[in-house]
């Protein structure tokens, strides 16, 4: 395998007018796995991690590409990999693609639009007859989301080496099925996981497009964002045993309330994130279960999940850690019982300027403006970053609404976002020689 380095020296003019993403198939693919969702689950998109559904959509990117002369595999935890070959045998690869499940009641672009982007850049390069040196990687990783397991970004964590085999019989959803029952009901493989690692000598970077899921694209008017940080994630879940008893017959000072002791901690956990220690601290509680869940019994049994975000690691955890023993005494002062666990955790990622330099670059020489910025939410491309140099590049959302039926972005922004992913691959290309190319 011959390794790329990045060039030192100006690359000429990249702009290739074969590049111009057509919108009508852009909003075809768009609409077509907008229509994927699970019955009579309510507004939105509903797709979740390891199901058929999923596979599904996973399946019509597969047959798309495939049609485009692309070789096509999934490996074992379902993340599907389509190849367009270089013209330098053996050279690394450049990669792009996003994921395809989705939360419950989401959107129609979280995911979707990046590997959308992929899909339409993947049929430029063939029917033009677009050649890189590299070959290019089109990827849809499977388990982005959290919303079932617990922990977001399965499938590129595999391939990063940091979620293992054992780890997936240890993570469950609400029903109790763990990661690798889930992958085994779909017809994957979670014992080959340590097969689908990815080793470095085999990639050379890497570009995810995404919407913002945010508004700062929106609010100063610009078409792209140049990702130059993402925010890392530690999520907990909290337990409270409290007693379940009447409530009618049980006085106020008598009881050991799981619920009221929780709607308690919901509010510390806010009061922490926004005080004057914490600016740039993201602290949510996105889910509150309690038991037994009647209009007349005290709640017995609480539980509530709790997703702590920052761009400084330490603070991350300090927080995270800060809620754990403050929701502890908390619960002790109200005689209720107390059990901390985590369920994922992730690290803010840099991302490297040889690749964000690049993707600005290429916005400049299309003549589209663009903002440097950081990523609140996680994304596949933070575990790439582990393998691979890796760049993101987001398109505006509406209101900074994700995570919603409301969740919506412009056709016209999605196609720019495209048209910029598809040249700055090439220009990436150019940026990193490997021998035998006609650029080394």
């Amino acid at each position: 395998m011959t390794a790329s380095t990045p060039s030192t020296t100006s690359t000429a003019s990249t702009v290739d007018t074969r590049l111009r993403a057509d919108p009508d198939r852009i909003a075809h693919w768009l609409d077509t796995f907008a229509a994927l969702s699970e019955p009579d689950s309510g507004p939105g998109v509903t797709r979740l991690a390891h199901t058929p559904l999923e596979r599904r959509a996973h399946a019509l990117f597969a047959e798309h590409v495939s049609g485009l002369g692309l070789d096509v595999r999934t490996d074992a935890v379902g993340n599907t990999i389509a190849e367009l070959p270089g013209t330098v045998a053996d050279a690394p690869a450049l990669g792009t693609g996003s994921h395809l499940d989705s939360v419950p009641n989401a959107g129609a672009f979280d995911g979707i639009a990046g590997v959308v982007a992929a899909m339409e850049t993947a049929r430029l390069y063939t029917e033009h007859d677009v050649h890189l040196a590299h070959p290019v990687r089109f990827v849809v990783f499977a388990a982005e989301e959290g919303a079932r397991f617990g922990q977001a970004c399965t499938g590129s964590r595999v391939v990063a080496g940091l979620t293992g085999v054992s780890d997936l019989e240890t993570k469950f959803d609400a029903q109790g099925t763990s990661l690798a029952d889930a992958m085994r009901s779909v017809g994957l493989d979670p014992a080959g996981a340590a097969g689908a690692r990815w080793r470095p000598a085999d990639w050379t970077a890497f570009l995810e497009l995404h919407i913002e899921q945010g508004s700062v694209l929106e609010s100063t008017g610009l078409p792209l964002g140049v990702v130059d940080l993402i925010s890392g994630s530690t999520r907990l879940r909290l337990d409270l045993t409290g007693r379940a008893s009447h409530t009618g017959g049980t006085p106020m000072h008598q009881r050991a309330d799981a619920l009221a002791a929780a709607a308690e901690i919901v509010l510390l956990i806010e009061a922490i994130a926004t005080d004057s220690r914490h600016h740039g601290t993201r602290a949510t509680v996105g889910r509150l279960d309690s038991a037994p869940g009647s209009i007349t019994t005290i709640a017995g049994q609480a539980q509530l999940h709790v997703d702590v975000r920052d761009v400084d690691s330490d603070r991350q955890r300090q927080t995270a850690a800060e809620i754990v023993e403050r929701a502890h005494a908390l619960a002790a002062r109200r005689g209720i019982g107390f059990a901390a666990r985590t369920l994922a955790d992730a690290s803010p990622v840099l991302l490297p300027r040889r690749i964000t330099d690049v993707v600005a670059a290429t916005c400049a020489e299309l003549g589209f403006a663009h903002r440097v910025l950081p990523s609140g939410a996680s994304h596949d491309a933070q575990m790439v970053n582990h393998v691979t140099p890796t760049g993101m590049l987001f398109v505006p959302s509406r209101d900074g609404v994700s995570h919603s039926p409301d969740e919506w972005t412009d056709l016209a922004d999605v196609v720019v976002g495209t048209e910029v992913l598809a040249h700055s691959l090439v220009r990436l290309d150019t940026a990193f020689p490997v021998a035998g190319s006609e650029q080394s």
